[in-house]
Parts: C-alpha cells; structure tokens; sequence
C-alpha cells in the first residue's frame, strides 16, 4: 500500500486563504529549518502576507478539502514549496513541483543550502545546483543554492 495521498491541486481562492498557508508555512519550516531562531521565523512569518504571497502565483494542495501544501511561482523561478509538517513525505511536495513543471519546463528555484531535506527532494526530481549566494534574498547570513534541471 503506497505512502501517497493524492491532493487535489488548485489556484489560490486569494488573500482570504494566506492565514492558512502561514500556518502550513509555519508548521513545514518549524520542522525543516533547524538553523533558524524562532525570532528568524517570527521576521519571516510577519513578510508572508504582505510581502512574499502577493509577489507570486499560488497552487494550493488540498487534502480532503483543506489546504495541505502550497506553491509561489514569479515567471519560471519557485519562490516557495511548503507541506505541512503532518503531510511531509506523502507526495504532496511532489504533485505540487510536478505541476510547476508542467506548466513551467524551465523551472529554476533557489533552496536553502542548510536544508538538507529540501535539497535531496529537488535533486531526486533532476535539479542541480547551479549557484551559491552566501545570504538569503533579505540578505541574512543564510546560504542559497541556485538550482535548474539537469540537461541530462
């Protein structure tokens, strides 16, 4: 019996859902990003709605008709891929990269280089790294890796 639960992938109904996908936010990096302090995720929690969710297109993965998971594309760069903590690794972040690759061959994303887990997740869908910055798009002391697909 397979691990994967099948969502249901949708566009944003719009701001009235971004409470929900700070939370999903929330839950996905409290559990990934280590490295962060909870004041870090506090200055990122308080840029989601204002700053961070209107600058891209929003995919949403429900699971039983509620938000489990989302995507942000700006032009064919993923600014954003986040599964809730209590969904991870059931195919989820998946469907949802397959999506934006689908709509999106080109596809390139940035990944911090301190989350190890996100890193293996886009190098087993084919991403390489391309580049290196040594701070984060607010430039904060958070390496990022620049990836695309492997020409292979």
């Amino acid at each position: 019996m397979s691990n994967s639960i099948e969502p249901v992938l949708r566009p944003c109904h719009g701001p009235t859902e971004w409470p929900s996908f700070v939370r999903i936010w929330r839950s996905a990096v409290e559990a990934t990003h280590t490295f962060l302090t909870p004041e870090d995720v506090e200055f990122y929690a308080s840029r989601m709605e204002k700053d961070y969710l209107p600058a891209v297109e929003l995919t949403v993965a429900d699971v039983d008709g509620t938000p489990a998971g989302f995507s942000g594309i700006a032009g064919n760069s993923l600014e954003m891929l986040f599964v809730d903590d209590a969904h991870r690794g059931h195919g989820i972040g998946s469907a949802l990269l397959g999506r934006a690759l689908t709509e999106h061959p080109d596809l390139v994303l940035d990944v911090n280089e301190q989350n190890p887990q996100a890193v293996g997740f886009y190098e087993r869908h084919g991403f390489v790294t391309v580049g290196r910055s040594a701070t984060d798009g607010d430039g904060r002391p958070f390496p990022i890796l620049h990836m695309a697909r492997s020409a292979h």
